[in-house]
């Protein structure tokens, strides 16, 4: 790989973290400051987490070429269902209760990867059907009737901030602890990958560009830390989206399964003749979707305090376009977790932004479609020039 063939390459890689500073810094404008003041950016962060989880667990979907449409009635479901058991039986365990509406979730996806990988059924078709059917049992579930309110522990995993270090209460010893070990953690990790590229031969920054990139993610890190001590420390939902796309980056990056999942995108007959199991891993891939939509039916209804029957609607809209804005491709077999989660901000950050300056929600809707428009009509063009 030549020097112009590595520029490009960055380019392509931080071209969306680039597109996101830019549209943060364009709102941040035209709002006076709001957009990124330290509270609007934690209400931010909360607003969009159910939405940042269902883009993560719809990633591996869109890498093996397919696509879930179910994902919205799914978390209206499950939140119908853990509503029943906690506010229908104020006595039930709320851990219990968040146990059975992942295992629910994990039921249903099993219920759409059985039909998609066994039957043959194309995924599209599956999970329209999903969507409707699970839509009508939420509606008898709730009698189209809100059910409110959940226990306030229930309401912790949306709503709660980590708790501060007892006497550091002026500075939020907690978070500045968590971005001191980030940035350790960082760095140490980039240091290793470094040395293991060069090992194996492999290009690499030289020197000083290296140690710049250091500097700048450190910096970036040291600021988010600085911001969010200023209001209330870092939301838990930001911790566990945290963990979330650590343990996903590490699935399908690092791992076999995560290998397959790519191939099968990419040539699913020439992946199956390799002797991979390709009905297993989109069963797997499915099974997988319902899990993490009910995390996010969790998290959701978590933050509103209630069973809606209208809840998740459009929601399986907004993470699919967070994983195509974010990098992913529409024929399968290519994408990152970090990417689906920076287009999920941006879809994030175009909708706070918007609704705080004014504009209207037709607008805004339109504003959306053609970002999404034009990150697919993109990555056409990306696959064109390699062919």
């Amino acid at each position: 790989m030549n020097a112009e063939n590595k520029v490009r390459f960055d380019i392509k890689k931080y071209g969306m973290v680039i597109a996101l500073v830019v549209i943060a810094s364009l709102f941040q404008v035209l709002t006076d400051g709001v957009l990124l003041a330290p509270m609007n950016i934690s209400k931010l962060i909360m607003q969009n987490g159910y939405i940042l989880i269902l883009a993560i667990g719809m990633l591996p979907v869109i890498l093996t070429g397919d696509i879930d449409l179910s994902v919205g009635s799914i978390v209206a479901l499950i939140g119908a269902v853990i509503s029943k058991l906690l506010v229908g039986h104020p006595e039930f365990p709320v851990f219990a209760a968040i146990l059975l509406g992942l295992a629910a979730g994990m039921v249903i996806g099993a219920w759409h990867g059985f039909w998609i990988a066994y039957m043959r059924i194309p995924a599209f078709i599956a999970t329209l059907s999903g969507m409707l059917i699970f839509r009508g049992v939420t509606l008898v579930i709730t009698q189209g009737k809100t059910i409110a309110p959940f226990p306030d522990s229930y309401q912790y995993l949306a709503q709660a901030y980590i708790p501060d270090i007892p006497g550091t209460e002026g500075f939020h010893g907690t978070t500045v602890l968590i971005g001191v070990l980030l940035i350790i953690a960082y760095v140490i990790s980039e240091i290793r990958r470094r040395k293991r590229e060069m090992q194996y031969g492999f290009l690499v920054s030289r020197g000083p560009l290296f140690g710049i990139r250091l500097a700048a993610v450190t910096v970036v890190i040291a600021v988010a830390t600085f911001w969010f001590t200023r209001f209330r420390g870092i939301p838990v939902i930001l911790v566990i989206l945290g963990v979330l796309m650590s343990v996903y980056s590490f699935i399908t990056q690092r791992t076999i399964l995560g290998r397959h999942i790519y191939a099968l995108g990419g040539n699913e007959r020439a992946t199956r003749l390799s002797g991979v199991n390709t009905k297993k891993v989109k069963f797997l891939v499915f099974v997988n979707m319902g899990l993490m939509a009910a995390f996010a039916a969790i998290v959701y209804s978590a933050r509103i305090n209630c069973a809606d029957p209208k809840a998740g609607d459009g929601f399986e809209l907004d993470a699919i376009a967070a994983c195509y804005i974010g990098g992913a491709s529409a024929s399968g077999g290519v994408g990152k977790v970090t990417g689906a989660v920076i287009g999920g901000l941006v879809m994030g950050v175009l909708n706070n932004g918007m609704s705080i300056v004014g504009v209207g929600t037709d607008w805004q809707k339109i504003i959306k479609g053609l970002v999404l428009l034009a990150a697919v009509v993109f990555d056409i063009i990306n696959q064109s020039r390699k062919k």
